[in-house]
């Protein structure tokens, strides 16, 4: 029997292959995406600290209304601005893009998109 293959695992596999040359300072936090089948989740993490600075998702009762005739990439899009303002309002303008073992495409690069619009360099 052929078996099926997880991707979830091979995404895993991935974004650990990544984040051992990720790091997030505090100049410049490491902006986490994740990304469910119906939502889509970032976190900008100081690493040297462990904390988390800003986050956003499609989860928030005020994104959810911003986001409630759009497709899940536009959805993304907001959220990605949403976490770039919340960002620069705690003073911080550079982020590393952590983009969770996703590949670059889609909903992952909407949101990079939207961030970058919030005023974030990469």
């Amino acid at each position: 029997m052929i078996s099926k293959i997880d991707k979830n695992a091979v995404r895993q596999k991935r974004h650990l292959r990544v984040r051992k040359h990720l790091m997030g300072t505090t100049e410049a936090p490491r902006m986490s995406v994740y990304r469910s089948l119906n939502h889509i989740y970032v976190q900008v993490i100081d690493d040297t600290k462990g904390v988390t600075l800003a986050s956003a998702s499609t989860m928030e009762k005020e994104v959810k209304e911003k986001i409630a005739d759009m497709s899940k990439t536009e959805a993304a899009k907001v959220v990605g601005q949403t976490a770039g303002e919340r960002a620069k309002a705690q003073g911080i303008e550079a982020v590393v893009f952590d983009r969770g073992g996703y590949l670059y495409t889609g909903r992952v690069k909407a949101v990079a998109d939207g961030a970058r619009e919030a005023g974030l360099n990469f």
